[in-house]
């Protein structure tokens, strides 16, 4: 994308109502715009790292095994009467009427419709197990939404739900759950830790949320620092294989690491002192187990080998898509702005022009587009007629990974620079070989 040609609406100053970084940088980087409070548009550059997001959820979810489909954001009321939990919800839950009045719902989370769904189609244990999972917004009416999109009131979420016959399959889809999540975190570049959680409106006693460590994080941690040394990697996994998947999930539970609602003290003490840590973190997914709470009043039910009708056992899994664009830039910036993973930046890597005009400083930098979108990646040209040091302010504010810069002094000797925006090291390369490097950083994501 040439940037003369892009809608990039950024900010020099940060507006007086950002109190967090996440907020400040995405309201100057012009990734999104306030529409009401707590709901925002996503103006083209964070619409695309939102979209990078979900790519990387989907593809996470279907290697697990799970199955996408869309649900509405409009729920009939009566499907959560029949659950009971429309009077429970609660005041964020935002009630409405249709011009039938029909009172309708917007839905905060999906488990009553999931379930009339599943009961509609599923009668055998022989159709088990099954989990349906999608992405969609959801609202809930926060009293005082803050933070831009780490607390809004509308939010991009996946939801997923499973259907199991017995307890034991059903903690088997909670173990391939979590193992998928941390893979999904690993492929953002986030590290997200497994805590031991409240259930919340969701219900169930069995429940770990995922935080990302920031200073700005709603939730008091407490952690054995051991568990941040833990990673997949490229670790091959069956999700099929029970004791792989529950070993794994051994391995990352098995550090102390829970969020104040769970906290023991007596066992905190417990770990040596050295690796004892307490922070804050930012909730970027939850999973749940809560058997039958769903199931049993809905009449969710299946013929089992025995021929007896049995609630199915349930499980809920989400993951905040929207928040988590906030908690990659809370854990990734400095003082000029975001600093993008490579597996979640909008685009590759941005090139800046510093002779717009000049006929050798503008060829080259046409040719490194040509070339770079030839090699498969997705690079931003900074084409516009503007000084040196504004194109690089942009470019250090909206975080791309890597900046090629082309100018006079360089292609004399037939060089370009090429800067990682992480490290602030450069190496002056030709063009062909700046182009291989970015192709080799980026083959493996």
């Amino acid at each position: 994308m040439r940037l003369t040609q892009y809608f990039l609406p950024v900010l020099r100053e940060t507006p007086a109502e950002a109190q967090i970084a996440s907020h400040r940088l995405m309201l100057r980087a012009g990734m999104i715009r306030q529409a009401a409070a707590g709901i925002y548009s996503w103006l083209p550059l964070g619409y695309k790292v939102l979209r990078r997001l979900e790519q990387i959820v989907h593809e996470e979810q279907q290697r697990a095994g799970h199955i996408p489909l869309l649900m509405p954001t409009l729920q009939a009321a009566d499907l959560w009467r029949e659950s009971g939990r429309y009077d429970d919800y609660g005041a964020e839950m935002l009630r409405i009427k249709d011009r039938h009045e029909r009172d309708m719902l917007y839905g905060p989370t999906n488990e009553e419709l999931i379930t009339d769904i599943f009961r509609s189609a599923v009668t055998s244990y022989k159709d088990l197990p099954l989990t349906l999972y999608h992405i969609q917004w959801k609202f809930r009416d926060e009293m005082r939404p803050r933070f831009g999109v780490m607390r809004g009131r509308e939010f991009l979420m996946k939801d997923g739900y499973n259907f199991d016959l017995t307890v034991e399959d059903a903690l088997h889809a909670y173990n391939r759950h979590m193992v998928s999540y941390i893979r999904t975190y690993e492929r953002m570049g986030l590290k997200a830790i497994p805590m031991r959680a409240d259930g919340g409106p969701i219900g169930g006693d069995h429940t770990h949320e995922f935080l990302v460590l920031a200073p700005t994080g709603e939730s008091a941690v407490f952690y054995d620092r051991a568990v941040t040394d833990l990673t997949l990697g490229d670790r091959g996994i069956d999700y099929a294989d029970r004791g792989q998947v529950s070993d794994i999930v051994a391995t990352w539970t098995a550090p102390y690491a829970r969020t104040d609602e769970r906290h023991d003290p007596e066992a905190f003490a417990a770990i040596p002192e050295e690796r004892r840590v307490e922070g804050r973190g930012i909730e970027v997914g939850q999973i749940f187990f809560f058997g039958t709470k769903y199931s049993e009043p809905m009449r969710a039910v299946v013929v089992n080998e025995q021929g007896e009708r049995v609630p199915v056992q349930m499980g809920s899994h989400g993951i905040g898509v929207s928040r988590l664009v906030g908690a990659l830039i809370e854990a990734n910036h400095d003082d000029r702005g975001i600093i993008w993973p490579e597996g979640v930046t909008p685009f590759h890597a941005g090139i800046v022009n510093l002779k717009q005009g000049d006929h050798a400083c503008d060829a080259e930098s046409l040719s490194l587009y040509a070339g770079l979108r030839a090699a498969g990646l997705d690079p931003l040209y900074d084409d516009r007629e503007e000084r040196a040091g504004a194109k690089f302010a942009t470019m250090d504010l909206i975080g791309l990974p890597w900046r090629l810069t082309v100018g006079p002094r360089g292609l004399a000797s037939g060089k370009v620079e090429l800067t990682s925006r992480r490290t602030g090291e450069s190496e002056d390369l030709s063009p062909e070989a700046a182009i291989a490097r970015l192709r080799e950083i980026y083959a493996g994501i």
